[in-house]
């Protein structure tokens, strides 16, 4: 008999060990994937989002309006927007406008390029009204243009660094995502972010998505080796809502760097999403339980 083979079986690990099982806590955030579409194609896209890449498809306010009231049932506190490129969504704007009206926390996730820059006039009216509850989180990968560059195509760190700018200097909740592939201390990093962007400005580095073949499964046992709770892993208190090319209506997933993989399609309502996550992809290990990382605020 062939060896079992990594991440197959919801209930166990391909060496016969009961699989680590997140259950639902309380909804905290709930995502919106905006659509796959992307101004750029970053070098290791988790979701390959490019010009080209229509997935999944816009969403669209009116299909977004059931799941706030599911959202604002359940407790939630924040939606995030994320793609793809958000800003190439033309509800995009309506539809953290409705979010704000509602009292959410709205977190915009955004390469801070032409898509952003474009359509700083409607920006600025929601800055207006809703300057506490707005924030936005600039992919800014490395503060150095050759390595941001290498990754996101040349003359994207010049003009990232200008969007990042002016949201700053405009006044609004902005902070930078950077990314952990090169080998250097948090305190370096940090610095080096404030001389690039000529201010401070809260940072989050994210771990590297590594191959599946490079990493181990999490099992029951990992919880206790590595001091973590299943509480602490993303899809404990978030999910995120999609729309599939060609799909008559959108579906909930568990995370939100796993929009693609059927077995983490959990319903088409939060209610009927919300229930224990298997962690059976490798993303789980390498960004949730051994990366320590959230995608939100």
């Amino acid at each position: 008999m062939p060896p079992a083979a990594k991440w197959a079986d919801a209930a166990t690990t391909a060496q016969g060990k009961a699989r680590a099982v997140v259950p639902p806590s309380a909804l905290k955030t709930l995502w919106f994937n905006t659509g796959t579409r992307c101004n750029i194609e970053c070098a290791n896209c988790y979701i390959e989002s490019s010009p080209r890449n229509d997935r999944l498809d816009y969403l669209r306010l009116a299909e977004m309006l059931p799941f706030l009231d599911e959202a604002r049932a359940m407790g939630a506190s924040e939606i995030g927007f994320t793609g793809g490129e958000p800003f190439l969504n033309p509800d995009l704007l309506a539809m953290a406008g409705e979010c704000l009206e509602r009292g959410f926390i709205v977190l915009i996730l955004t390469n801070a390029m032409a898509p952003m820059t474009n359509r700083k006039t409607e920006l600025l009216a929601l800055l207006a009204r809703h300057a506490r509850s707005l924030r936005l989180r600039v992919s800014l990968d490395h503060y150095t243009v050759a390595a941001h560059d290498a990754e996101r195509g040349a003359g994207s760190f010049k003009k990232a660094l200008a969007g990042l700018r002016w949201l700053l200097d405009e006044g609004f909740d902005a902070s930078v995502a950077g990314r952990s592939f090169v080998d250097e201390d948090a305190a370096a990093a940090r610095e080096g972010y404030r001389r690039a962007i000529g201010r401070e400005v809260e940072l989050t580095v994210f771990p590297e998505i590594a191959a599946a073949g490079e990493l181990p499964e999490i099992t029951t046992e990992c919880w206790g080796l590595l001091g973590k709770s299943p509480e602490s892993v993303m899809c404990a208190s978030s999910r995120m809502v999609v729309k599939r090319r060609g799909a008559e209506r959108p579906a909930v997933v568990a995370c939100t760097l796993i929009p693609y993989d059927a077995r983490f399609e959990l319903g088409r309502t939060v209610r009927e999403s919300w229930r224990p996550v298997a962690l059976q992809h490798p993303h789980c290990a390498s960004f949730c339980v051994l990366g320590g990382a959230s995608c939100s605020a």
